[in-house]
């Protein structure tokens, strides 16, 4: 923050406390009114700016984030100490604030170089994946993805991004007709036919619930140049099975590689949106900038996928409003009610959020934080609501349940069809993500002068005083369209992506 910048922000008029941009020390006057800061107050955290009784509510950002379990002066900081989380009613208003969208002409359509498959979809990146259906075959594609990327084999090949393995700890022991195993199935088949694949090969141990031969007869699976299977007890067991994985891949590798890049309209990227280690720039920040990035690519006709349905709870009803059907928004309350069921059943509760280091960075209560990360949504009329790594078919915003832990969130979200991710973090979350490539958004300047290494964009320029949210979301949208044409994110550079695939296992093990 450059010197005369203010110290602190009010989101709203409305609201009831302040957010501190810098330290503010015992006794410095903040704010429009001069508050007088009763103790130190860190940068990214609360201080109150009228008296709150115990029980009344604390609001930021014009909404409810929280209530005072004790009474709160003018100038004391706001937090966990003081600010707890209680339910209240939410009025859901399906679509009062649906729009039209104001989509670009046609000659004004932003493009990028991206690779067209057979089945007209559009990949921007060129893997070959190595899939296991169940944990007994990870050992087998992990060695085969590791074999070929230690050869000189793919010097050969420049058109091909690497071989990868997808290896995951379920498939077996499940039982065929619950939620889990349907949700293992859609991932599975989300990713045997995305579009950053070239090709896939799914590997199996033969004896699994996970059958190679029902998954292909469920979903119309054919054996070709671009989906191949092999199943460990058939092909004569571990090393036999690893060999002829390589051979196999050796034989597709120049098909995979007959593939280029084209020139196609920004209405083929679909952009996972997620959030990890936020903080209290993150709903002031980086999220709001990926918000009017959304907002932009759903004008050129593209798409963005929200997650994460624990943490928009206490959000849900800004969602709701913007549904472009009644029936969009009660899918969207249905999921939420699911939740609020499964956290009862396993004796959880919905505000076991924000994490140790959520709250380090100011973020108080689960309301406080799904306030930001809905943010990430933009303003556009919200047009699907999924389930789990089901296939979004809907064109603009949607939104996409699963769990807040990124990997398996994003994984459900990359299956569904995302062909890019965008990630903020206010603490240096650590995260890439194969096949889809990652772009990072640092929430705040200081973060980013210490892991500018790892991070792609610094969106805390915003509070510095240096880009509004508009334009720091244009230069998030130009990101995208590179990295979506073949730049490498950071990433991708840094090599990560390889150990991310995780699909959400839910009900029971047997």
């Amino acid at each position: 923050m450059t010197a005369g910048q203010p110290k602190t922000i009010r989101l709203d008029a409305n609201d009831n406390v302040i957010v501190a941009l810098q330290t503010v020390e015992p006794g410095e006057a903040c704010g429009d009114g001069g508050i007088i800061s009763a103790i130190k107050i860190p940068a990214g955290h609360k201080m109150a700016t009228a008296p709150i009784a115990i029980g009344d509510p604390v609001r930021k950002f014009n909404q409810i984030i929280g209530f005072a379990s004790e009474d709160i002066a003018p100038g004391d900081h706001i937090h966990t100490h003081n600010c707890a989380f209680k339910g209240f009613a939410r009025d859901y208003a399906y679509g009062t604030d649906a729009t039209p969208t104001d989509f670009v002409d046609n000659s004004e359509q932003a493009t990028f170089m991206g690779y067209r498959r057979a089945n007209g979809r559009i990949g921007t990146r060129n893997f070959i994946g190595i899939m296991s259906s169940v944990n007994c075959s990870a050992t087998v594609v992990k060695q085969i993805a590791e074999k070929i990327n230690r050869s000189d084999i793919l010097d050969q090949y420049p058109n091909v991004d690497g071989v990868v393995a997808f290896a995951h700890g379920t498939g077996c022991c499940m039982d065929p007709n619950d939620e889990g195993f349907a949700n293992l199935q859609r991932v599975l088949h989300g990713f045997t036919g995305h579009p950053n694949f070239g090709a896939v090969v799914m590997v199996g141990l033969g004896c699994e619930v996970f059958q190679i031969s029902m998954f292909k007869e469920t979903f119309g699976l054919e054996e070709g140049k671009t989906f191949l299977s092999l199943v460990m007890q058939e092909t004569g067991g571990t090393r036999k099975t690893i060999e002829e994985g390589v051979r196999r891949i050796e034989e597709i590798l120049p098909i995979v590689n007959d593939s280029t890049r084209e020139q196609v309209p920004a209405s083929e990227l679909c952009v996972a949106l997620q959030c990890g280690g936020s903080d209290g720039y993150s709903g002031i920040t980086a999220n709001p900038a990926m918000g009017a990035a959304v907002d932009l690519l759903v004008r050129h006709g593209g798409s963005a996928i929200l997650a994460e349905t624990p943490e928009i709870y206490g959000a849900e009803h800004l969602l709701t409003r913007r549904a472009a059907s009644v029936e969009v928004g009660e899918k969207l309350i249905e999921r939420i009610r699911w939740w609020e069921d499964y956290t009862a059943r396993h004796g959880g509760v919905m505000d076991n959020n924000p994490t140790p280091g959520n709250k380090a960075g100011g973020l108080t209560t689960i309301l406080e934080k799904s306030l930001g990360a809905a943010s990430k949504g933009g303003t556009t009329n919200l047009n699907g609501v999924y389930k789990y790594a089901e296939p979004v078919t809907a064109k603009g915003f949607v939104f996409m349940d699963s769990p807040g832990y990124d990997p398996a969130s994003i994984t459900g979200e990359v299956a569904s069809g995302a062909n890019l991710v965008c990630f903020s973090t206010g603490r240096g979350s650590a995260f890439g993500f194969k096949p889809a490539p990652s772009v990072k958004l640092a929430t705040n300047s200081a973060m980013y002068s210490r892991l500018e290494e790892d991070m792609d964009i610094n969106c805390g320029t915003i509070v510095d005083g240096d880009k509004t949210v508009e334009e720091m979301g244009r230069e998030i949208f130009d990101l995208w369209l590179d990295v979506a044409s073949g730049t490498a994110s950071k990433s991708e550079a840094l090599g990560y992506g390889d150990h991310e695939f995780v699909p959400w296992q839910i009900g029971t093990v047997m």
